[in-house]
């Protein structure tokens, strides 16, 4: 099992639209790719005490790692570039591909 795992920085400003963009159009377009079998959303807590940033980590489960790859391949390069275009700089985002061992 792969899990990738993006992990953002989304500005206050744009929070609220970006909540309802992922959940009605970039989690549904990720996961029609086929290469995923779930995912999960998740905010993230553990930030200094004033710090008003919202923090994100989206978990994606794939089957092996040539679905990730695939994805990588097929479909990832467009859904990033159309996030660039609709956030640009208001989205930060880091990515991490975990393998379960246990």
């Amino acid at each position: 099992m792969i899990l990738y795992n993006v992990t953002l920085h989304v500005v206050e400003e744009i929070i609220n639209e970006w909540l309802v963009w992922m959940k009605e159009d970039h989690l549904p377009e990720v996961m029609a790719s086929g290469k995923f079998t779930s995912f999960s959303m998740y905010k993230i807590k553990n930030h200094e005490a004033g710090d008003n940033s919202h923090n994100y980590s989206v978990q994606y489960i794939a089957q092996n790692m040539e679905d990730y790859e695939s994805y990588a391949r097929d479909f990832g390069p467009a859904l990033k570039q159309k996030t660039m275009e609709k956030y640009g700089d208001k989205i930060i985002a880091f990515r991490t591909i975990l393998e379960k061992i246990i």
